[in-house]
């Protein structure tokens, strides 16, 4: 037998497995870095809902009665959390202006967000994510249709 054949033959015997150890030793990096990505796009998502909850809190604020955000069962936040769930009444605020105005005085409402907190789920690296602060400000409408106030809305 040539002697080239017998050195591939022993030379293959020494690589089985070869390709199971590198997948074992890369295999953790590339999951770890997968999910991470994963991670980051459902961060960007919670960012995104974040400002369109916002957006959405100060369109219902614009046309509801300027006490009805004053109660516990707040519409905005209920409209709100519709959009992004983990959001608390806590994290949110409602400000018309100026300040004390009632129905027929309201110039502007503006709806603000802080303080979301969002955990990952990225293995061995578990972090939590404060979203920033969002806030929209929307001039205020009077829907004269109840007698120059707006509905309390629920």
């Amino acid at each position: 037998m040539n002697t080239t054949l017998i050195r591939q033959r022993r030379y293959r015997r020494r690589e089985r497995g070869v390709a199971a150890v590198e997948f074992a030793l890369v295999a953790p990096m590339f999951f770890m870095l997968l999910i991470g990505i994963m991670e980051m796009g459902r961060v960007l998502f919670y960012w995104n809902s974040a400002a369109e909850a916002t957006r959405f809190g100060a369109r219902v604020a614009v046309v509801c009665d300027v006490n009805a955000s004053q109660s516990s069962t707040n519409p905005v936040v209920k409209d709100m959390q519709r959009i992004l769930p983990v959001l608390q009444p806590s994290n949110v605020t409602v400000a018309y202006s100026p300040s004390g105005c009632d129905a027929t005085s309201c110039v502007s409402v503006t709806v603000s967000v802080a303080n979301i907190n969002v955990n990952t789920l990225v293995p061995f690296v578990p972090f939590s994510v404060v979203l920033p602060s969002f806030s929209t400000t929307l001039p205020r409408e009077s829907l004269s249709s109840q007698g120059g106030t707006n509905p309390t809305c629920s």
